[in-house]
This record gives C-alpha cells, structure tokens and sequence, in this order.
C-alpha cells in the first residue's frame, strides 16, 4: 500500500512492528470495549475473549477463503463466483433470479452488519440497539412517515413482477449467509453491540432506497418562512431565488460561458406580518434535516459528472465520469461488483449494500452515473383540525375528513417499550404538531413504487435512448442522470417526479392545507424535463446547480440553489481542454482548482486597494494576491481565503442571526458585490454606515488575526492546506479505533473534490471509455471488507486520497479472468 499521511492498515502495526494479528484483534477491541459508552449498552466482557467464539476467532475470518460451496434455496443452476484481486466479486449466472441471489450472499458475507445499521437507521429502530438517547432520531424517522412508506411500496410490488422477483432473490441470498455462518463469523459490531442479525426480507431494501431519499432530499420551507418573519418576504425571495445569478445549467442553453443575471438586493425590509404570524403559532419548529451534515454547506459539497463526445477525445471513444458524494463511512457506502447473466445481463459498477443490481456502472454499451438535483420535492400544509392536542379530523373545502391514525411503538435493545406515539396521516403525508399547528408535508419519497424496477431496467439499456426510456418511470430521488453509450451518444437528464404546485406554484412556502386548490395538481410531462442529447458543444455536465436556465424553462423547480462553482470549473476545464483522455477525466476529479477563489479574491484584493490606510487590510491582500488560487495540499493561502469568507459571511447577513445554516450561497454574495453601497454590507452592531469596501476589509482583518493567532507567522508550516483540512472516513458506529481520520486530500470548498474536515465526500470515482471494448476505472475510499481486520477495510484509502483510479476488470466470460488474478472463488448450488 502507498503510504498516505492519515492511513494506515488498522491494528496490523504499532510503533513501526508489526503485532501478531490475534494480538493485533485483542487490543483492538478491547479499545472499543473502554470506550464503550458510545454504542450503547456494552456487553460483558468474556464472551468477547471468548478463545472460541470471541476476538480471538476474528482474525480467522479477516480474509474470504480461497474457495467455498454453498447451497441456497430457490436457486436453478450453478452460480460461479470468483473474487479478483481487488476483491471484486463477479458473478457468473445463468438466471437473473441466480444471480441476485449469490450478490445477497456475497454482500452479506462482506457487509453484513452494514445491512442491519442501514435497515434500523431506515425503520426508525436505532433505540433497539442505541436505546433512549436514540429514541428522537427514531421518533423523526417514522414522523416522516417512512416505515410505512416502505410498507406501501412492497404492497404495490407484487410477487411474480421483476423488482420484487429480484428483491426475494436477494433476501435468499443474504438469508442463505446468515444460516451458514459460524459463530467465529460473527461480525465484530454484533459481538460490542450484544446483539444478533435479523433475517433479511424484501422490505429492508425498500427501507434503504427510502433512506437514500432522506439523505438527497432538498427542504428549507421553514426557514424561508423564519427568514421572511426578519427581512421581509421581497428580501428573502432575492437571497434564496427561484433563479439562480448564476447560470450554467446543466441543459446548455446555448452560451459558450457562464452568464451572470446580477441585480442590487432588495434591502432588508419589516418583518413579514404573514410569515412573522405563522412562525409564532409554529412555536419553535425547525426543519426536519434531510441531507445530514450538508445542511446550508451546500457549496462546498455535493456531485460532479461529465461525458465528452468522442469529437473531443484524442481516441474517438465517448468518455463519462462521475462521482457522487456522499457520507464517507468504513465500510463505504458502495459495494464494486460484476454481475452477467448471457443474453440478459452484463453489468459492472457498484451497488449500495441491501439493494438487488448495480446503481451506478457501465454494461458492454453504455455507462450512466448521477448527481442530485436539488429540486424542491418537499412541501408543508398549515391544516386545520379539530382538535389542537388530539385531532381525527382535518378540513378541507369546508368538509370535515378523517386522519387515519398510525400506532407506533419504539423498543429498547431488550424489547422494552420506550415510547409510543400516534402518528396521523392526511391525504397529503403525515401530520406534525409545531407549537399550536398541525403541518402535513408531502414528499415524492413517500410515493415511489417503480424506483427499484427502474433500477434493474437501466442496466439492460443498451443506447442513450433506451436509457431515458428505462428510467421514465422512475419518481425518486430527484436525480441528474447522466448517460453515454458506444454508438457515441451522450445525454443527461433530470429525471424523477416534479409537482405542479397549486397558487403561484411555488413550493417553498407553507400552503393553507384547507383549500384544495393548494394540492398538487400532477407532475410535470416527461417532455419538459431539463435535459439534453449530444449538445453542439460536444459535453454535459451536472453538478448540482440549477438544471434548465429559467429563460428557457420559467417554471418553478426549487429556490437556494447552491453556487454552481463546481460546475463552472468543469465547464471552463472541458471548453479549454485539449482532445480528451481517460488520464486527464480522472485528473478533473481531483482538480484543485476553484472558481469560487476566482471571483472572491478578486474583490478582496481590490477592497484593499481602494482602502489604502488600512494596512492590515493590505497585508492580507497581499498574501491573498500571492495565491495561485489551487488548493493543493501544500498551498498556504486557502486557509487565510476560508477565515476571510467565514468572516465575511457572518459579517455581512448579521440580520439573518448566527446560525450559518441559515444564510445564502455565496454567489449571492458575489452578486451583492456588484452593488457596493446596498444596505446590506452596514453592520448593524456599529454607529457607522459600511459600505461593500469597508466590510470585506473587515473580515480580511479578522480572518489575518484569528490565522495568525491559531497558526503562527503567515511562513509558519502550521499554515499548509493539508495541515487545516482532511477528509474524515467514519465506521459506522462512530468508533475511532476503526475510522480512518485526518486524510490529507487535494480539493476544497466549492471545487470538484471538496473534502475538508468532513465526513462527506467523493464516494465512488469512475472513469468509462466506450469505445470498440468498454473500459473502466475507478475507486472508492474504504474497501470492499466490512472486517476491520481486514486487508480489504481500507485498501483502496491510499488510491482514493491521491486521487488515482484502479483498473475495472469486466471479463466475457469466467475463463476470462486470470488465475493468476482470482483471489477467491464461491460456487452456489441448488438445494438438494
């Protein structure tokens, strides 16, 4: 493995010796034993010293064994298995059933407490092993409605139809691996936790792909209606608008470089008396958090893809890149694996753990990968019941109509009862009391039967048009899809389900839930879908920023789109590019550059400029104006640029209050640096009147201080990007011992790799070329083994954190793959 500052094989070396790895499995655990008050109820522990089943037995099972035989219900024919040196698993079936089947036990052999974590987070049952510190995060789960979402989509997927087909098959599978395993195979989390594995069953993989939903779900309809209760409704709607000041949609709109819609701010205006009024009987409500720790950070997070015609690629071959990011976690969030059926399925890429296929990957002809879109997706209703404590009944049109009620009961890790609530339900989505209210909320998540189905047709698709058409029943996550195939077509499109909003359409308001007027009227028509297919400039891209330029397409889709930062550097890096290879796809992943720097420092240095007098002020331009604007991990500037953005930030939406989470995007911040007198730069805490000069000067001052003061003298080492910043991959159960912290990567806020201080990232990196042969590369930070004794926990750190990809291996055939690269093989056999 290349040594990489922040990794390290975990327990395999101590001090520079290598530790016997019993010894290395004792110490471990017994770490975590110490430490254990943050798992929850730990158990006793002897059996974890158990010499037969405890620690000990662990580093036994660490690696899969060189071949294996198993038998599992329902299977047809022989399943040939074989694990490359990457620890690939490619699966060889002759039925599609087989097939999902041996993925079900393959994933659970590697994954399998991943699978009971991801299934409890998803059914709000956490307090069964975390017991009552985690009841709230329970309690929210199901007041969203999510369990039974999951219950509603499995009923609308009946047995004998191909989604619940392939569901079954999986669960068999995982079953099968459950029933096989020996107590010394006892995954390491279950024996801390003191608990067993469930048994799998097709709904737990509706409960991940709703989790999924959770996590890429955009919502601010509360804090809109907070910050239109302190600016005013007009100042509001221009710090979060409904049109980005920025345009480089992700539908080209016919420009060869951003444009720039800039216009002075409304200043901040009374306090809405409508917005000010509801947010009093809302008491104090906050939204529920549904992209976990991107919050407002929504500019320096995020997804990038991007696929070149082969009119721009030095071999003639359409290329497509993608990597979406997600929460970092060990083991990863993905699982790499090869699935082929002949004449049915040839797939390769990789799959979330609990779902039946490939999400994100390439067959022989085409290669597809996503970002979200950020579409607003969510909405409240303000209803009027008939009773404030405890309503039965809602109005609507002046019609009294029944809630219908849902008992739900929250067990302790010994199946004691925590709590029990009652949630109710109108026709639009669940009901929650805020102060003296009652808020329904809808969300396409909740309304989403095909999503698996559509899934499984994708991977079949055999040309950018059978694609879209794959997916056009797919409702949710709203997602940017984007596609490539052999025949040298590229195509993008944001695809999932999009309201049509009653009123004005908006849908980042509170809607009076007794007028049906304010529904949803339907879904907007596949044909107004932004979108494209083989553009004139030769590329698309997607990165999260608003999809279709709203000159083109007026219609509302969403409101606070993150700055397109990211987006403009891919832009602006395939305009200029050279004839396009794979080596330089995969160096844009990574690419340092930031056009966020870009516009910014320049408005610091000429700030400085026009206030002369102001030495520190200048100081700090200087060392600003002496930065190449990379964030490389040795630069030692970018520190100094966040504390001056943070600043400036905090310093500037004062009227919004502390909370960060609650101001704009920065490009609103750049359009508000067009108008250098608005009311919006005056410090309220101050006497004096500040105009735009004197409060970037301000914050340049307070971010030199704070730098120097935490870091030393600007020559100081302490002042390197890569000593400041890092990417954090987190276990599961947050337990450091088995976490890989402090990664020093390339990249920062708003560029293509942003990961620093975070635990949110590129989670898979992929690279196709599809030309005469398909090729692949890619990587993920973790590895493909859930044992943290493992040589495959974290092998593919060291790659990812550099920034290279690993070669795909996608064989024909089983004969195809090398012995001298098959690591492992498994065969699954029919019951006798």
């Amino acid at each position: 493995m290349t040594a990489v500052s922040g990794i390290r094989p975990i327990g395999l070396r101590a001090n520079g010796t290598v530790i016997r790895v019993g010894a290395a499995a004792f110490v471990l655990v017994m770490m975590i034993w110490l430490c254990g008050r943050g798992l929850g109820p730990v158990p006793p522990l002897g059996p974890l010293i158990d010499p037969s089943t405890g620690v000990w037995a662990l580093p036994a099972v660490a690696e899969l064994p060189r071949s294996t035989e198993v038998r599992i219900a329902g299977t047809r024919a022989p399943v040939t298995v074989l694990y490359d040196d990457r620890a690939v698993p490619h699966i060889f079936a002759e039925s599609e059933g087989d097939a999902y089947r041996a993925l079900g036990y393959v994933v659970a052999r590697d994954r399998l407490f991943q699978l009971e974590a991801q299934t409890l987070a998803a059914a709000g049952r956490l307090g069964e092993i975390g017991g009552r510190r985690l009841l709230a995060a329970d309690r929210e789960t199901r007041q969203l409605g999510m369990p039974r979402a999951a219950e509603q989509s499995l009923a609308a997927m009946p047995v004998g139809t191909p989604a619940r087909d392939a569901a079954d098959a999986f669960s068999e599978g995982v079953n099968a691996y459950i029933d096989s395993m020996t107590p010394a195979e006892l995954p390491l989390e279950f024996r801390l936790l003191g608990i067993r594995p469930e048994r799998w069953t097709p709904i737990n993989t509706l409960h991940l792909l709703n989790r999924m939903g959770r996590t890429l779900a955009y919502e601010d309809d509360l804090e809109r209606v907070a910050t239109r209760a302190r600016v005013g409704a007009a100042a509001a709607d221009a710090l979060f608008p409904a049109r980005s000041p920025i345009q480089e949609p992700i539908q080209p709109n016919g420009q060869t470089r951003p444009r720039f819609d800039f216009a002075p701010l409304p200043p901040p205006g009374a306090p809405d008396s409508a917005a000010a009024a509801l947010l009093a009987l809302l008491g104090d409500v906050t939204p529920h958090r549904t992209r976990g720790d991107a919050a407002r950070a929504g500019d320096a997070l995020g997804s990038d893809n991007w696929a070149v015609a082969g009119r721009r690629t030095a071999a003639g071959a359409v290329l497509l890149a993608g990597d979406p990011h997600l929460d970092l976690t060990l083991p990863s969030i993905w699982y790499e694996a090869q699935i082929t059926v002949p004449g049915v399925l040839d797939v390769y890429g990789v799959t979330i753990p609990g779902a039946p296929g490939i999400i994100i990957g390439f067959n022989r002809d085409i290669a597809w990968t996503f970002t979200n879109s950020q579409t607003d997706v969510i909405d409240y209703f303000a209803e009027t019941v008939d009773d404030s404590i405890h309503p039965s009944r809602y109005m609507v049109d002046g019609q009294w109509k029944p809630l219908a009620l849902r008992t739900e009961t929250y067990r302790g890790p010994r199946g004691t009862t925590l709590a029990v609530d009652t949630v109710r339900y109108t026709h639009r989505g669940p009901l929650r009391h805020s102060g003296t209210r009652w808020l329904s909320l809808r969300w396409t998540v909740l309304e989403t039967p095909a999503t698996l189905g559509a899934f499984g047709e994708l991977a079949k698709a055999k040309s950018v048009e059978e694609f879209r058409r794959a997916t056009n029943a797919y409702a949710a996550p709203a997602q940017n899809m984007l596609v490539a195939d052999r025949r040298g077509h590229i195509g993008v499109r944001s695809t999932g389900r999009f309201p049509v909003r009653g009123g004005d359409g908006r849908g980042d308001v509170i809607r009076d839930g007794s007028r049906s007027s304010n529904d949803w009227q339907g879904d907007w028509p596949l044909s107004r879908y932004p979108g494209a297919v083989d553009p004139p400039q030769g590329f698309l891209a997607s990165a999260n920023q608003q999809p279709v330029d709203p000159n083109v397409e007026p219609a509302y889709l969403g409101t606070a789109w993150f700055s397109p930062w990211r987006a403009l550097r891919i832009n602006t890096l395939l305009r200029a590019a050279p004839p396009m290879t794979p080596e330089l796809m995969a160096k844009m992943q990574t690419d340092p550059g930031s056009e966020r720097a870009n516009l910014f420092v320049p408005i610091f240095l000429a700030a400085a400029q026009r206030r002369p007098a102001r030495a520190e002020c200048a100081a700090g331009a200087a060392l600003l104006g002496a930065w190449s604007r990379l964030y490389t991990r040795d630069n030692t500037r970018a520190v100094l640029f966040e504390a001056a953005m943070r600043e400036l930030d905090a310093q500037t939406w004062d009227e919004l209050g502390a909370n960060a989470g609650d101001h704009p995007a920065d490009q609103i911040l750049v359009e508000l640096a067009s108008d250098s007198t608005s009311a919006w730069w005056d410090d309220r805490h101050t006497l004096a009147v500040e105009h735009r000069d004197d409060l970037v000067c301000n914050a340049l001052e307070s971010a030199l201080a704070s730098t120097t003061q935490r870091f030393g003298q600007p020559d100081d080492v302490r002042w390197r990007w890569d000593r400041t910043a890092s990417a954090n991959v987190m276990h599961l159960l947050r337990i450091p011992a088995l976490s890989a912290r402090g990664i020093a990567v390339q990249g920062g806020p708003g560029t293509l790799n942003p990961s620093t201080n975070a635990t949110f990232g590129a989670s898979w990196r992929m690279v196709v070329e599809l030309g005469a042969e398909t090729r692949g590369w890619g990587t993920y930070p973790g590895g493909q083994s859930g044992n943290p004794l493992s040589n495959r926990y974290q092998d593919r750190l060291a790659s990812w954190a550099a920034g290279t990809l690993d070669t795909l291996r996608f064989p024909h055939r089983v004969q195809e793959l090398p012995g001298t690269r098959v690591t492992s093989s498994l065969t699954v056999l029919p019951q006798r």
